[in-house]
């Protein structure tokens, strides 16, 4: 096969490296699996070795495949990152949905935060814990800081899919923190309250009670999703009003 110019040649590479690239991230090719060979994916994507050669380069540079000198190349084990992902919040009602899925996932990472942190995750919760009452005492609230808490007890669990939940779910969980921080402090001692339900939890995670941690994290989220909604239910004929309503 012949190809009329550089940027012909390029565009056939895109197609390969693509191709490739989603069939790795969707699991066609599994973690570890050894590739086909550069003249058997040649053959399949009908196209010169040059080409399927250059689309591995890309996919190596990506970190998603590696090469063993005289063995070919490897599908590397990666996290579940990219392909998951949320659409933009549109109203109330995804509000909600998204403090629903939050009661039901994080109270479960905080159990297993409590039975698998070790040192390092716990000081991350510890951390982020120090920035939210550096911020109280300063009667503030920071966004950043609440989410990192949260994100750090995640990790602590040792299981990715509950931190790559939730940083999937960063815009959207940012946006109730924000509602949430602005009605708290509006309130003489709702900063502090909200400080004390954050530092209850790390302290039912550093004693390893993961029963506890469990209970006061989802304790924490409905407080914290009644505090922001007044106990409003989606048929209240809020759901079809901006996220700006929310406050």
């Amino acid at each position: 096969m012949r190809f009329a110019s550089d940027s012909g040649r390029r565009s056939l590479a895109d197609g390969v490296f693509e191709r490739m690239q989603k069939a790795i991230k969707s699991g066609a090719y599994r973690p570890e699996e050894r590739l086909p060979t550069e003249h058997d994916l040649a053959a399949e994507f009908e196209v010169s070795r040059p080409i399927v050669r250059e689309a591995l380069r890309r996919l190596r540079e990506q970190g998603l495949i590696y090469s063993r000198q005289g063995a070919g190349s490897f599908v590397r084990a990666i996290g579940l990152k990219e392909p998951l992902g949320f659409s933009p919040l549109q109203n109330v009602s995804d509000l909600l949905n998204c403090y629903e899925f939050r009661m039901t996932m994080e109270p479960a990472a905080a159990a297993c935060a409590a039975e698998r942190h070790d040192e390092a995750t716990l000081r991350n919760i510890a951390n982020a814990l120090e920035m939210m009452r550096d911020a109280t005492n300063r009667q503030s609230h920071r966004e950043d800081a609440d989410f990192l808490f949260h994100l750090a007890i995640a990790k602590a669990s040792e299981n990715p899919y509950f931190s790559t939940a939730m940083e999937a779910l960063k815009a959207h969980i940012a946006v109730g923190m924000r509602f949430h921080g602005a009605s708290v402090k509006r309130e003489a001692t709702g900063l502090a309250r909200v400080f004390e339900e954050h530092a209850a939890i790390f302290a039912a995670i550093q004693a390893r009670d993961g029963a506890r941690a469990r209970d006061l994290m989802r304790d924490h989220l409905l407080g914290s999703r009644e505090r922001l909604f007044e106990r409003r239910r989606p048929d209240d004929g809020d759901d079809d009003g901006g996220v700006d309503g929310a406050a």
